[in-house]
């Protein structure tokens, strides 16, 4: 589960924001809650804003964070870490991520600090018995490990380098259970959908169609429950290998070679209704479409206890078909403990048969330096546990919407 997350100068993020699923003390919708120890968890949380204020950067410092964990220890030596810092701080100010989570029923806390495109910091603790204690603490490229682990992480020093983080090294070059737990929570728990990668979510589907006949029918059944009446999807994978003739004359044998040797794969869907079919690409609406990218991770996250992020999830799905795949998702009940959060402009999700007031989240853009801020609904004086909040988002109660000009229709007749 995701407890946290934190970061600072990263895009619009100049100053540090704080994301938590620590539920409040309100015991409203407690059903929307996981047990961990002592601490009540959230199951979801939405997180609303204008256009330009932030949403998709704040999904992004989390998308940053786990490709830099995942892939740090591909970056070779004289490459900078490929970040986008705040445009009034710049790469000599330092940007920070941190976050807090729970894997395999551990508590783990995490972080790292990033200037001049290098690591300037990074840490590890884990709670095992309830108490902080140390993994790593790292300055530059000085680490001290903790008690335990004094001397485990001598294997990683030689590969450990400026731009690339510990977490990443130790995780390939030594057998640390801990360090492989907190890291598979980034590369593999860490699920995070954005418009930018559908098409690799939209492969991932349809390879899982094709190879997993409990996932299709899942699929397809719940498809039909929502209205849908596809009766089956038909897939065709064909591998080939690299035309001869499309091999341009400038590369090299060696690379020639390579590039025979992978083969080329063309997938075909076919979407079955009762009498006729139809072809997924080029025949089915983008809501089709969209329904059969995201199906299959919204169900491995289920069944697998990992955490979607989703930017925009109301973009090509219709209104009602979100409210049911949110209502299915928070009445699911079992020793898994998955999570959902998202961004979106769709109002009529601001339920109280969805979210508790501190499930709900905002992002803002402070005029003054073009930095957003991100704040719940919890933490708004004088919002009643029964209000509207639909209404009173649309009415600027909560902020964090775009401000309307009221002159816009005598601006068009000037047109």
């Amino acid at each position: 589960m995701l407890l946290e997350f934190s970061c600072k100068n990263h895009k619009s993020i100049k100053n540090e924001v704080l994301f938590s699923l620590l539920a409040s003390k309100d015991t409203f919708n407690d059903e929307y809650l996981y047990d961990y120890k002592d601490l009540k968890i959230l199951k979801s949380s939405v997180v609303y804003g204008a256009n330009g204020s932030g949403k998709s950067n704040f999904i992004d410092a989390i998308y940053f964070m786990k490709l830099l964990v995942s892939n740090s220890i591909n970056l070779q030596p004289g490459m900078g870490i490929p970040y986008t810092p705040h445009k009034l701080n710049g790469t000599g100010s330092e940007s920070f991520y941190s976050v807090q989570f729970v894997k395999n029923g551990i508590r783990y806390a995490y972080g790292f600090s990033v200037e001049q495109m290098l690591v300037k910091e990074e840490y590890l603790y884990y709670f095992p018995n309830g108490r902080q204690a140390k993994i790593f603490d790292r300055t530059g490229m000085t680490f001290e490990e903790g008690s335990k682990f004094k001397g485990k992480f001598n294997s990683c020093k030689d590969v450990l380098k400026p731009n690339r983080l510990m977490i990443s090294c130790a995780a390939n070059f030594t057998n640390i259970v801990e360090i492989e737990d907190a890291f598979r929570f980034f590369s593999e728990d860490l699920v995070i959908y954005t418009n930018a990668n559908q098409e690799n979510w939209m492969q991932y589907s349809l390879y899982q169609f094709n190879s997993n006949p409990e996932i299709k029918n899942l699929a397809l059944s719940f498809m039909r429950d929502i209205g849908v009446d596809i009766q089956d999807i038909k897939i065709n994978i064909e591998e080939s290998a690299f035309p001869q003739s499309e091999l341009p004359e400038f590369l090299s044998d060696e690379y020639k070679n390579k590039l025979r040797m992978t083969p080329l794969q063309k997938i075909t869907a076919s979407v079955v209704y009762p009498g006729f079919e139809t072809d997924l690409f080029t025949e089915e609406s983008t809501g089709i479409q969209k329904l059969f990218a995201f199906l299959c991770p919204f169900l491995d996250i289920i069944s697998k206890g990992k955490i979607l992020i989703c930017d925009e999830l109301e973009t090509s799905l219709h209104e009602s078909l979100l409210y049911t795949l949110l209502k299915t998702f928070l009445s699911l009940e079992g020793k898994e403990q998955p999570q959902i959060i998202f961004t979106t402009h769709d109002t009529s999700l601001l339920s109280l048969d969805l979210f508790r007031r501190d499930q709900i989240w905002f992002t803002e853009l402070n005029s003054l330096n073009r930095s957003t801020e991100l704040y719940s609904l919890a933490e708004i004086k004088s919002v009643r546990k029964d209000e509207n909040y639909g209404k009173g988002y649309i009415s600027g109660r909560y902020g964090a919407i775009p401000m309307l000009n009221e002159n816009l229709a005598e601006l068009l007749k000037n047109i």
